[in-house]
Order: C-alpha cells, then sequence, then structure tokens
C-alpha cells in the first residue's frame, strides 16, 4: 500500500500529490531528491526502491517527471511500481503527452483520477477505457451526475456491459521488432581478426514481440486463442523437449484467464473494447540479419571519399521488405554528393551527416548495390584512425515472422450467438536498434556475405 502519490519536476518540486494515509507527512518529498543525489555522489546505482529514516521511496521516471509514491509499511514494492506505471499510461491516453505543462493544465481532472485509482493506499481501477466513461475533461451540468459504470465493481472491471456493433470485427496483428548489433572483423580488436579470414559477430540480438488486438464486438464475448504447436511459454519448473520457440519474459493483458492458461495452455479472455496488447514476449534465439548490408570506404588522401554499399534481403523469397530504409554515415563536412543506386532512390542528409538509400521493395534473396562520392574540403590529420558510427536499417516485412509463431484459432463464444469476423497479421520490423559495423576501408579484406 501507499501513503502518498506525487509528481515532481527534475527538479524535486512537486508538482501534484495526494495523500492516502496519515503516516507519511508530505515534508518528505522535498527529501527525495537530496537522497537521489546523495547515492549517486556516493557511486552507487540508483534503485526504484530505497528507504531512508523508516520511509520508503519507489519511483519511477517518465521524460522530465518523477512518479513517487511514499510508504512507511512493508509495502509491496512490486504492486506500487506497476501501479506507477498504469498511472503514467493512464495519464498518457488522457493528455497525449504527459509532461510538466499537461500537469499544470489538468491538475483537476488528476486529482479525480488519482482519487479513482487507488483508495486509502491500495489500487483501484486502472483500466483508462472505464476510467473515461464518467471522468471526462467536459464539463458536466448540475443536474447531470456522472455515475461510475457498473463494470468499475464488477469481475470483469475493462469492459462495459450494453456494448453494440452493426459489424461485429476482431483485428489481430503479431507485431516482431528485431534488435540486433553486427560488428564485422575489422571493426574488433587485431587479435580477433585473423589473417585471411573475415569474421561477423553478432554481438546482441534480441526480438520482442507483441499481440495487439482491435475488438469491436457486442455484448460480453468470450474469445479463445490458440496459438501454433512450436510456441513454449517459459514457466517455472516446466522443461521441454525437441524443437519449440521459448518464449521469456511473457506478459499478459488483465484480461487473460492465467488459471486457464497453466492447466492447458489456452489463452481465454473477455477483451476490453477497442484497441488494446493482449501480450508480450520477449525472443534470444539467434537468428542471422534479415537484411544484411556492408559498407566499403575507400578515402582519396582527405579530399574525397567512396563508398561501395551492398544490401542483400536474408529471408524466404516468397516474403517481400516494404519501405526500406539504409542509413550510412559521412564525415561531418562532406559535401558534392553524387550517387548511383541498382535500384531505389539516395538522398543525402546533411544534418544528420548521413546519407539515405531508400527501397520501396525488396524481395527475398535480392541483392542490390550503391555508389556514392563525396568531398572533403578540410585538412585532416592522417594519422588518427578515422571513427565511423554503425549502418542502420529500417524495414517492414509483412505477413512474416522471425519466431514463427502462428495463430491456430481465435474463436469468439457470446450468448447471443453473432458472427464475427476475425482479421489477423503479421509484421516483423527493425527495433530501436539495428545496427551493423560493417564499414571497412579499402584494401582490407571484404565483408563475407552471410547465407
Amino acid at each position: 500500500m501507499a501513503s502518498l502519490i506525487a509528481i515532481l519536476d527534475l527538479k524535486g518540486k512537486p508538482l501534484i500529490q495526494r495523500s492516502y494515509r496519515d503516516d507519511v507527512p508530505p515534508s518528505y518529498i522535498e527529501r527525495f531528491l537530496p537522497l537521489v543525489l546523495d547515492i549517486e555522489e556516493e557511486g552507487q546505482q540508483v534503485t526504484p526502491c530505497f528507504s531512508s529514516q523508516g520511509i520508503n521511496y519507489l519511483h519511477i521516471r517518465h521524460s522530465n517527471l518523477y512518479l513517487l509514491a511514499l510508504s512507511k509499511q512493508n509495502s509491496n514494492a512490486a504492486e506500487i511500481i506497476t501501479f506507477l506505471h498504469r498511472l503514467t499510461q493512464v495519464l498518457i491516453e488522457y493528455f497525449k503527452e504527459l509532461e510538466e505543462e499537461s500537469i499544470r493544465d489538468n491538475f483537476v481532472i488528476i486529482y479525480e483520477l488519482m482519487d479513482e485509482m487507488m483508495d486509502f493506499g491500495y489500487p483501484q481501477t486502472t483500466e483508462s477505457k472505464i476510467l473515461q466513461e464518467y471522468i471526462t475533461q467536459e464539463s458536466h451540468k448540475l443536474e447531470v451526475q456522472a455515475r461510475p459504470p457498473m463494470a468499475v465493481t464488477n469481475a470483469v472491471s475493462w469492459r462495459t456491459e450494453g456494448i453494440r456493433y452493426r459489424k461485429n470485427e476482431v483485428f489481430l496483428d503479431v507485431i516482431e521488432s528485431v534488435n540486433l548489433l553486427v560488428r564485422h572483423a575489422s571493426c574488433l580488436p587485431r587479435f580477433i581478426a585473423y589473417s585471411g579470414i573475415s569474421i561477423d559477430i553478432c554481438v546482441h540480438v534480441q526480438i520482442l514481440g507483441a499481440v495487439k488486438m482491435k475488438c469491436y464486438l457486442s455484448g460480453m464475448p468470450e474469445l479463445r486463442l490458440g496459438l501454433n504447436d512450436k510456441v513454449m511459454f517459459e514457466t517455472t519448473g516446466r522443461t521441454s523437449r525437441g524443437k519449440s520457440i521459448e518464449m521469456e519474459d511473457v506478459k499478459f493483458h488483465q484480461c487473460v484467464r492465467l488459471s486457464r492458461f497453466e492447466s492447458d495452455r489456452t489463452i481465454s479472455f473477455i477483451p476490453p473494447d477497442g484497441e488494446f496488447e493482449l501480450m508480450s514476449y520477449r525472443l534470444s534465439t539467434p537468428v542471422k540479419p534479415l537484411i544484411w548490408v556492408e559498407a566499403a570506404v575507400e578515402s582519396h588522401r582527405g579530399s574525397r571519399v567512396e563508398y561501395v554499399v551492398k544490401c542483400k534481403a536474408q529471408f524466404k523469397r516468397r516474403s517481400t521488405a516494404n519501405n526500406v530504409e539504409i542509413w550510412v554515415p559521412v564525415p561531418d563536412d562532406a559535401d558534392s554528393p553524387k550517387f548511383r543506386a541498382s535500384t531505389g532512390s539516395v538522398q543525402y542528409a546533411p544534418d544528420k551527416s548521413a546519407f539515405v538509400w531508400k527501397i520501396k521493395q525488396l524481395g527475398g534473396g535480392r541483392d542490390y548495390l550503391l555508389r556514392a562520392h563525396f568531398g572533403l574540403p578540410s585538412v585532416r590529420n592522417e594519422t588518427e584512425p578515422p571513427t565511423r558510427a554503425p549502418l542502420t536499417v529500417k524495414f517492414e516485412i509483412p505477413y512474416f515472422t522471425v519466431s514463427g509463431i502462428q495463430v491456430r484459432y481465435l474463436k469468439i463464444v457470446e450468448k447471443s450467438g453473432y458472427q464475427a469476423l476475425p482479421w489477423v497479421r503479421y509484421i516483423t520490423q527493425n527495433g530501436d536498434d539495428y545496427s551493423l559495423r560493417t564499414a571497412v576501408e579499402k584494401g582490407s579484406p571484404p565483408p563475407v556475405m552471410q547465407t
């Protein structure tokens, strides 16, 4: 339980606060930031939870704000941290952006939300779709009182009764984002690169997946989702044999019946109305880069520099990557760009010290070549080794998943017996960090094209 919830700016000044118990005075809020600075000065890492003088400080940071909870008793830290994240999501859905300005402009509504989301230090309703039904940004007339919907006190607190649609539809998206970092041997220390051998090392590979849904269904339907047999969820005390997809850090929406899932691995739930994320997961399975890019760089006595960039789609030929963007870094003072590409278009972005190669559609197994020429007007110290940022790639591959996850069935059961149309879509895209350090000087062994 939490005794006090507050939102602070970066200077530790409280913008808004609400006390739920009387055991922690509000004056302890001012001690939070000095305690954080003391911990940092001692060279220690500031954890989300720490205690001082019998007071527990639990906090998260979002943008330029601190969301702080204070408690005096032996509280459930995970529950309070989760509540702070839920409070952040609710405020974002209300105000689009959660910043200091939006807090000052909407403090009345925020107080209403904090009163409804927590009672006497215990979390209550945290579903934004239900809160938006009776806590609105529009003023109400005195004779019209907004009453909380029945869903607040029901077992299904995330869905309101009496929803009706003329056309009942369900849209399900399986989206996987690939993050990876590949380094060529020339980017590593000399003792790693063997003479005459080219090595490519995947330093980091991570696949973040999410199953997102848009439900436009009448009544109170129950959905059952079945995934392919290759998928295996990581659970304590379970062992597996054979080839399977091990999903880690699986997180379900609160609507999923976890007891049913633990017993027979069926994902059964009554969905919220509208858009929501049903589940998310992570994969650490080693995979080869879906789009491989290598660049050879040739400098001519500091007067000009030439690039030869090659990209190859390393996924099946039946798939196609859309809106591919390959960003290649260049020196800050490069000018007079000249490009010649076998496909797509090339643009120079001097503000980002890079040029971008755009390919609208890249078929599986296809490879293309690009040549670029830049002038270098400034005088350089040739004794200093050049430093280059990695190549980054952006893409989107529809009807394709790296993990191989597939939806076997999506059953919709509702007492009125209406027919609904389920739509399933698969998308694989680049993550926040899809980088390849493969640029080498001309004369070095060329990078190996992985297949």
